[in-house]
């Protein structure tokens, strides 16, 4: 039977629930990525749905079928996760999912994932209700835990356009009714362009099937409007943030209009995936672009394919310290990046590199170095399962243990509570400070908070002309020998006096710095408009001050020696420098992107622009969401898309109700820039839904 709360604790947990303040500021937590379907069977009675039969093996032999997870699991194991050091759960998509399997090559396949959505405004029965929803995020509230839910707008379910009677046919419903399905639409929901064939073509990763997946179009205006409401409908549940799935395939100005949307009601912490398929990914910079103007932070594939290479594959450390750097100068927000060993969508690490001792470097690295560390369910536990490689659907076993004393679980706890004392692990810069193919040592620094970190993957090494940034004195292994880590000194130039690095070991010291003045580490959101809820977090911020974005004062909310909610003041549009001013200084200041008003998606479309070899084109105009007339192709929109030469589109965000003037530019891979000719084309942006203009290039 289904666990009920009593009435009284309920009654606690919701008066809770709707009177505390969940602090958006993310990066001194640690995320616990869960399957819902596949981590805890909480209520028996929703396996096998009268909504929905056939679709839960009691067996667990079909690995593409429901095999009982739900909300109330997550639920009854919110101290197991509390006790870790779980500080934020993301959690799959609990939509309702497609009602009858999906058959490939006889085996009978069902939305056991979340990502085959029918109904966003519905909770799937097999995962529960939207009460199951509200009391699984109560009580993740009440044990100080945050909830990311992963929001799928960018599809429905699988069709086939050969077979009207393969699966529900991409079938989209609104709360019950059926709308339309992806192979008859009338109405326009859906792009009709065939599957992905070329991964690293930016047209076919947006307007084509993704894994067969009927791909919804969000410039339509039913579909923009729908999604919108259902994002509100999670924001109103309760959730702290979003992970949305497959940012790659949706268009940057369509996600920034979400974003918007969404942080309009609540300063809510947004991440994404944008698969990255290794170092030379030719989509690298889009994604970079991506992540520095939507306010999303994408998923760090980028670090990830570096972390698996060097612990998994055992690479050299270089290439590790390579990606860091790279990372760290191509990101503006670097820290916001979740970083993460592995996931649902890749075979687990012990599956590539079956060896605990990597698996708790790994997991230490990811525990200490930039970015927001994120741990997949089970990797506590050394849940695998390395059936045909380990992919998916191997990847998502069922979870089958709760040892809170193995070393991995003791692991992550001791580094959660770290990153919760220690600002240089949530905000600090990261240095290299020493390295060989098999040793890194490397530091985080926030002013004077200190973290040195030193990982060994072979044997005994002697470490010699070490030099950190902590204060001289004795500093023990803040893990307790956990990893056979070690105590080190340092003298007052910073010296690390010589020692030997034991073999296969992690050591970790730290150093917590009184705060004299306010330091900011953190904004978020990092854009929105006036008028929108934002939280600064740091060190150092005292009982009272005032924040000010440029040279205007905001309306404070609430204010602690870490942490400061604000209201955006009324300020121009653009990127304001803001800062906090107490008795006790001044602080450094940290950029907020102000937008001109509500965001509305347009699609641009210009005929007839002709390029030479090399050229693309690109929109600039009046509003700061146009770039403001730069031609800087990381702050303007594009390159554009071309299926149909010389016809080239776009869809980008600008500000609802504005009559607004644009022009379009032909750059090149060298920067080279031309100019469209004539006069500014003036545009005015309607107040609600979408827009769309076309017009010829002018010479």
């Amino acid at each position: 039977m289904k666990k009920r709360y009593s009435v009284i604790l309920t009654l606690v947990m919701l008066f809770l629930l709707t009177t505390v303040a969940y602090a958006l500021d993310l990066q001194g937590e640690v995320v616990y990525q869960i399957m819902v379907d596949r981590f805890y069977d909480g209520n028996t009675g929703n396996n096998n749905p009268a909504k929905a039969p056939g679709l839960y093996d009691s067996s667990k032999s079909n690995w593409k079928l429901y095999w009982g997870g739900d909300l109330d699991g997550i639920t009854q194991k919110m101290t197991y996760l509390k006790n870790m050091g779980v500080t934020v759960l993301w959690i799959t998509p609990v939509h309702d999912n497609i009602d009858v399997a999906a058959y490939y090559n006889g085996t009978a396949n069902a939305g056991y994932h979340g990502y085959w959505a029918r109904d966003f405004k519905k909770i799937d029965e097999h995962f529960g209700t939207w009460t199951d929803f509200d009391e699984m995020i109560t009580a993740a509230h009440y044990n100080g835990i945050k909830v990311l839910i992963d929001f799928a707008p960018n599809h429905t379910s699988p069709v086939d356009i050969t077979d009207p009677n393969f699966a529900e046919r991409g079938a989209l419903y609104y709360n019950g009714t059926l709308w339309d399905d992806a192979y008859y639409d009338s109405h326009g929901y859906w792009h009709h362009n065939g599957g992905i064939t070329n991964w690293d073509d930016r047209y076919e990763t947006q307007y084509k099937n993704l894994a067969d997946l009927a791909d919804l179009a969000q410039e339509h205006a039913t579909i923009d409007s729908y999604m919108k409401e259902a994002a509100s409908d999670m924001v109103n549940h309760g959730v702290d943030g979003f992970r949305i799935d497959a940012i790659k395939h949706m268009t940057m100005g369509w996600q920034l209009s979400l974003t918007d949307h969404i942080f309009r009601a609540k300063d809510v912490y947004m991440t994404g995936e944008w698969y990255l398929g290794g170092y030379s990914d030719p989509l690298y910079d889009d994604n970079v672009k991506f992540a520095n103007n939507t306010g999303i932070a994408p998923l760090d594939f980028y670090l990830n394919k570096a972390i698996r290479d060097v612990f998994g594959y055992n690479a050299n450390f270089s290439v590790l310290d390579d990606a860091v750097i790279k990372t760290g100068q191509d990101y503006k927000w670097k820290n916001d990046l979740p970083v993460f060993i592995d996931n649902h969508d890749m075979a687990r690490f012990l599956t590539i590199n079956n060896n605990n001792t990597r698996l708790h470097q790994a997991l230490a690295f990811v525990l200490t170095c930039r970015g927001i560390p994120l741990v997949y369910y089970g990797t506590e536990q050394y849940l695998h399962d390395d059936t045909d490689g380990g992919g998916d659907p191997w990847n998502r076993p069922m979870m089958n243990s709760w040892d809170q004393t193995t070393t991995a679980y003791r692991l992550i706890k001791d580094l959660s509570d770290l990153r919760k004392s220690n600002p240089a692990l949530k905000y600090g810069d990261m240095y290299q400070r020493w390295m060989n193919s098999n040793v890194y040592i490397f530091e985080r620094k926030f002013y004077d908070n200190v973290v040195l970190v030193a990982i060994n993957k072979s044997s005994n090494r002697s470490i010699t002309g070490l030099y950190t940034a902590l204060p001289q004195g004795t500093y023990s292994d803040e893990l307790g020998g956990l990893l056979n880590g070690l105590a080190i000194s340092v003298s007052s130039n910073g010296a690390v006096t010589n020692f030997t690095l034991p073999a296969n070991s992690v050591s970790v010291w730290s150093y917590k710095a009184t705060a004299s003045t306010p330091h900011i580490g953190n904004i978020g959101p990092v854009l929105g408009r006036a008028g929108n809820k934002v939280t600064l977090a740091g060190e150092g911020f005292g009982s009272s001050g005032n924040v000010y974005f440029g040279a205007t004062r905001a309306a404070i909310n609430s204010w602690s020696a870490n942490e400061i909610k604000l209201t955006v003041p009324a300020v121009s549009s653009g990127v304001v420098p803001v800062s906090v001013v107490t008795s006790a200084g001044t602080s450094n200041t940290i950029d907020y992107e102000v937008l001109s008003a509500k965001q509305i998606p347009v699609v641009f479309t210009v005929r007839n622009a002709s390029t030479s070899w090399g050229q693309n084109i690109y929109l600039t105009g009046s509003v700061q969401e146009l770039g403001n007339w730069s031609t800087d192709t990381d702050q303007i929109w594009g390159p554009f898309l071309c299926p149909n030469y010389p016809e080239w589109y776009t869809v980008a965000s600008v500000p609802a109700g504005q009559t607004i003037q644009f022009k379009f530019l032909k750059i090149d891979s060298n920067g080279n820039v031309v100019w469209e000719g004539g006069n500014n084309h003036t545009y005015t942006v309607p107040t609600s839904g979408t827009g769309n203009i076309t017009v010829d290039w002018q010479n």
